[in-house]
């Protein structure tokens, strides 16, 4: 699909916004996360088939473990080497996915993702990854503020704490228009021909 493909009935194409899984839980809250990201890992696997089954847009959205030189291929690497690779192999990027670093919580701060989902025809975006509570919830709202209709996969998404997840899980239905929905229940229609 060439990045200038649009769709032209306004109707918005939907795209995968995998957040912050190549990871190498060198962090404090690292345990606590784990155990959420082994139930989260299923319904992850199971959108990225479909949305590559579909042939929707698949973007991994990662923080750069503050590396400036970093480009996808060392984050991968460097998650791959950590000591939680069997939480990193299962969702890997494949050869068609779409790559863009972060340095703050949201996938929109500071980062050429709007011009991508704009390029895309992107209207529609399924958030999936971690952490409920602060990256997904933050660019939920960066989302949302983006005119894009948002969708939040309740079954792939990883929290550290269970309460404030749930918290912004409600934040993000109410105040951002968030659908909630389990993995399978998600459809990536609108998808342009390749």
């Amino acid at each position: 699909m060439l990045l200038s493909e649009t769709s032209g009935d306004g109707a918005g194409h939907a795209a995968l916004i995998v957040i912050d899984m190549l990871n190498t839980y060198e962090h404090e809250d690292a345990d606590v996360l784990v155990r959420s990201v082994r139930e989260a890992l299923p319904g992850i696997g199971a959108l990225l088939g479909r949305a590559r089954d579909a042939g929707a847009p698949v973007v991994y959205v990662n923080d750069n473990f503050g590396l400036w030189r970093s480009h996808h291929g060392e984050i991968l690497e460097a998650a791959l080497a950590g000591r939680y690779r069997d939480l990193v192999e299962p969702v890997a990027p494949d050869e068609e996915s779409l790559f863009v670093v972060k340095a703050r919580h949201s996938v929109f701060y500071e980062t050429p993702l709007a011009y991508l989902l704009g390029q895309l025809g992107v209207r529609r975006v399924v958030l999936c990854g971690q952490v409920t509570e602060q990256c997904v919830l933050y660019s939920a709202l960066d989302a949302h503020i983006r005119h894009l209709d948002v969708v939040v996969a309740l079954d792939a998404v990883a929290h550290i704490d269970a309460g404030l997840a749930e918290a912004a899980l409600r934040m993000m239905e109410r105040n951002m228009a968030a659908e909630l929905l389990r993995s399978g229940e998600i459809t990536f229609e609108g998808v342009p021909p390749g």
